[in-house]
Protein backbone atom coordinates (compact mmCIF):
# COMPACT_ATOMS: atom_id res chain seq x y z
CA UNK A 1 0.00 0.00 0.00
CA UNK A 2 1.83 3.31 -0.85
CA UNK A 3 1.36 6.90 1.54
CA UNK A 4 -1.48 8.03 -0.48
CA UNK A 5 -3.19 4.77 -0.54
CA UNK A 6 -2.59 4.36 3.28
CA UNK A 7 -3.56 8.35 3.90
CA UNK A 8 -7.29 7.53 2.22
CA UNK A 9 -7.96 3.93 2.70
CA UNK A 10 -6.85 2.44 6.17
CA UNK A 11 -8.49 3.04 9.43
CA UNK A 12 -6.26 4.41 11.93
CA UNK A 13 -4.96 0.96 13.68
CA UNK A 14 -3.50 -0.10 10.72
CA UNK A 15 -1.60 3.50 10.11
CA UNK A 16 -0.87 3.18 13.94
CA UNK A 17 0.65 -0.37 13.45
CA UNK A 18 2.47 1.18 10.36
CA UNK A 19 4.12 4.22 12.50
CA UNK A 20 5.75 1.60 14.59
CA UNK A 21 8.48 0.89 11.20
CA UNK A 22 7.37 4.12 9.49
CA UNK A 23 6.95 7.18 12.07
CA UNK A 24 5.81 9.69 9.66
CA UNK A 25 3.18 7.69 8.77
CA UNK A 26 1.66 8.90 11.92
CA UNK A 27 1.18 12.14 10.22
CA UNK A 28 -1.91 10.39 9.19
CA UNK A 29 -3.63 10.27 12.57
CA UNK A 30 -2.66 13.84 12.94
CA UNK A 31 -4.25 15.01 9.97
CA UNK A 32 -7.47 13.07 10.77
CA UNK A 33 -8.04 14.27 13.77
CA UNK A 34 -6.60 17.06 15.22
CA UNK A 35 -8.94 19.26 14.13
CA UNK A 36 -12.14 17.66 16.51
CA UNK A 37 -9.61 17.72 19.24
CA UNK A 38 -8.65 20.93 18.88
CA UNK A 39 -12.22 22.29 18.69
CA UNK A 40 -12.78 20.04 21.98
CA UNK A 41 -10.08 21.66 23.54
CA UNK A 42 -10.98 25.02 22.49
CA UNK A 43 -14.30 24.72 23.50
CA UNK A 44 -12.76 24.14 27.09
CA UNK A 45 -9.52 26.27 27.91
CA UNK A 46 -9.54 28.79 24.81
CA UNK A 47 -8.18 28.88 21.42
CA UNK A 48 -4.44 29.97 22.27
CA UNK A 49 -3.93 26.97 25.46
CA UNK A 50 -5.76 24.47 22.87
CA UNK A 51 -3.01 24.60 20.55
CA UNK A 52 -0.31 23.72 22.79
CA UNK A 53 -2.65 20.94 24.37
CA UNK A 54 -3.16 19.52 20.88
CA UNK A 55 0.85 19.16 20.65
CA UNK A 56 0.91 17.65 23.73
CA UNK A 57 -2.22 15.39 22.68
CA UNK A 58 -0.38 14.21 19.76
CA UNK A 59 3.23 13.90 21.09
CA UNK A 60 1.99 11.88 24.25
CA UNK A 61 -0.21 9.76 21.27
CA UNK A 62 2.87 9.21 19.46
CA UNK A 63 5.10 7.57 22.47
CA UNK A 64 2.24 5.61 23.42
CA UNK A 65 1.42 4.46 19.96
CA UNK A 66 2.77 1.03 20.86
CA UNK A 67 0.97 0.10 23.03
CA UNK A 68 -2.45 1.22 20.97
CA UNK A 69 -4.88 -1.33 20.66
CA UNK A 70 -5.42 -2.27 17.33
CA UNK A 71 -8.53 -3.78 18.08
CA UNK A 72 -10.17 -0.71 17.69
CA UNK A 73 -9.77 1.13 14.41
CA UNK A 74 -11.01 4.30 14.93
CA UNK A 75 -8.31 6.06 17.40
CA UNK A 76 -10.14 9.27 18.31
CA UNK A 77 -11.70 8.06 21.41
CA UNK A 78 -7.94 7.26 22.15
CA UNK A 79 -6.66 10.70 21.71
CA UNK A 80 -9.72 12.31 23.16
CA UNK A 81 -9.16 10.39 26.49
CA UNK A 82 -4.89 11.86 26.20
CA UNK A 83 -6.39 14.92 25.61
CA UNK A 84 -9.18 15.21 28.22
CA UNK A 85 -6.02 13.45 30.76
CA UNK A 86 -4.16 16.54 29.92
CA UNK A 87 -7.00 19.21 30.67
CA UNK A 88 -6.65 17.60 33.93
CA UNK A 89 -3.26 19.62 34.43
CA UNK A 90 -5.14 22.81 33.15
CA UNK A 91 -8.36 22.69 35.75
CA UNK A 92 -7.87 26.66 36.80
CA UNK A 93 -7.41 27.52 32.91
CA UNK A 94 -11.09 25.51 32.13
CA UNK A 95 -12.78 26.89 35.16
CA UNK A 96 -11.70 30.38 34.25
CA UNK A 97 -13.01 29.94 31.18
CA UNK A 98 -16.14 29.40 32.25
CA UNK A 99 -16.23 32.27 34.51
CA UNK A 100 -15.44 34.54 31.90
CA UNK A 101 -18.69 35.69 30.28
CA UNK A 102 -19.49 36.73 33.79
CA UNK A 103 -16.82 39.29 33.10
CA UNK A 104 -16.68 40.17 29.70
CA UNK A 105 -20.55 38.97 28.07
CA UNK A 106 -18.87 36.22 26.45
CA UNK A 107 -20.00 32.83 24.62
CA UNK A 108 -17.12 30.34 25.63
CA UNK A 109 -18.18 27.54 23.15
CA UNK A 110 -18.22 29.37 20.26
CA UNK A 111 -20.95 29.83 17.43
CA UNK A 112 -20.85 26.49 15.86
CA UNK A 113 -21.11 24.74 19.58
CA UNK A 114 -23.97 27.31 20.08
CA UNK A 115 -25.76 26.45 16.58
CA UNK A 116 -25.98 22.82 17.49
CA UNK A 117 -25.46 21.58 21.02
CA UNK A 118 -27.05 25.21 22.81
CA UNK A 119 -29.41 26.15 20.36
CA UNK A 120 -31.63 29.36 20.17
CA UNK A 121 -29.53 30.46 23.20
CA UNK A 122 -29.91 34.61 22.89
CA UNK A 123 -30.30 35.76 26.94
CA UNK A 124 -26.23 36.51 28.13
CA UNK A 125 -27.94 35.87 31.63
CA UNK A 126 -29.15 32.15 30.68
CA UNK A 127 -25.53 31.27 29.52
CA UNK A 128 -24.13 33.15 32.67
CA UNK A 129 -26.44 30.20 34.72
CA UNK A 130 -25.30 27.37 32.16
CA UNK A 131 -21.27 28.86 32.91
CA UNK A 132 -21.41 28.85 36.27
CA UNK A 133 -23.00 25.28 36.77
CA UNK A 134 -20.87 23.84 34.62
CA UNK A 135 -18.06 25.03 36.89
CA UNK A 136 -19.62 23.48 39.84
CA UNK A 137 -19.77 19.77 38.34
CA UNK A 138 -17.21 17.77 39.58
CA UNK A 139 -14.26 17.26 36.64
CA UNK A 140 -14.87 13.45 35.88
CA UNK A 141 -18.35 14.18 35.16
CA UNK A 142 -17.91 17.76 33.10
CA UNK A 143 -15.70 15.39 31.23
CA UNK A 144 -18.27 12.57 30.69
CA UNK A 145 -21.02 15.23 29.77
CA UNK A 146 -18.68 17.38 27.08
CA UNK A 147 -17.63 14.33 25.36
CA UNK A 148 -21.36 12.98 24.61
CA UNK A 149 -23.20 16.50 24.55
CA UNK A 150 -20.31 18.24 22.79
CA UNK A 151 -18.32 15.96 20.65
CA UNK A 152 -21.09 13.16 20.23
CA UNK A 153 -19.42 10.29 21.70
CA UNK A 154 -21.48 6.92 22.48
CA UNK A 155 -21.34 5.86 26.06
CA UNK A 156 -18.62 2.92 25.05
CA UNK A 157 -16.46 5.47 23.25
CA UNK A 158 -16.02 7.91 26.23
CA UNK A 159 -15.60 5.15 29.04
CA UNK A 160 -12.98 3.87 26.16
CA UNK A 161 -11.43 7.40 25.92
CA UNK A 162 -11.47 7.77 29.94
CA UNK A 163 -10.57 4.46 30.84
CA UNK A 164 -13.71 4.00 33.16
CA UNK A 165 -16.75 1.36 33.03
CA UNK A 166 -20.09 1.85 30.42
CA UNK A 167 -21.74 1.97 33.88
CA UNK A 168 -19.77 4.55 35.45
CA UNK A 169 -20.21 6.39 32.24
CA UNK A 170 -23.64 6.85 32.73
CA UNK A 171 -23.67 7.47 36.54
CA UNK A 172 -21.56 10.35 35.62
CA UNK A 173 -23.85 11.65 33.09
CA UNK A 174 -26.37 11.26 35.19
CA UNK A 175 -25.25 13.10 38.20
CA UNK A 176 -23.78 16.06 35.75
CA UNK A 177 -26.90 16.29 34.37
CA UNK A 178 -28.88 16.49 37.71
CA UNK A 179 -26.94 19.13 38.74
CA UNK A 180 -27.29 21.18 35.53
CA UNK A 181 -31.18 20.67 35.97
CA UNK A 182 -31.20 21.90 39.21
CA UNK A 183 -28.85 24.46 38.72
CA UNK A 184 -31.22 25.71 35.60
CA UNK A 185 -34.81 24.81 37.37
CA UNK A 186 -35.07 28.29 38.32
CA UNK A 187 -35.03 30.14 34.63
CA UNK A 188 -35.89 28.99 31.13
CA UNK A 189 -32.82 27.59 30.46
CA UNK A 190 -34.53 24.33 30.90
CA UNK A 191 -35.82 24.07 27.92
CA UNK A 192 -33.21 25.48 25.33
CA UNK A 193 -30.27 22.94 26.84
CA UNK A 194 -33.09 19.76 26.30
CA UNK A 195 -30.00 17.61 24.61
CA UNK A 196 -27.05 18.08 27.09
CA UNK A 197 -30.25 17.25 30.29
CA UNK A 198 -32.27 15.11 28.45
CA UNK A 199 -32.77 11.71 30.00
CA UNK A 200 -31.79 8.31 28.16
Amino acid sequence: MTGADLRVAADDATVIERSLAEPERFTIVFDRHAPHIHRYLARRVGRQAAEDLVAETFLTAFAKRSRYDTNHHDARPWLYGIATNLLGQHRREEIRRYRLPELVGLDPFGADHAERVLADVTSRSVRLVLCDALVGVMPGDRDVLLLIACEELTYDEVARALGIPVGTVRSRLHRARTQLREALAETDATATYTEILSND
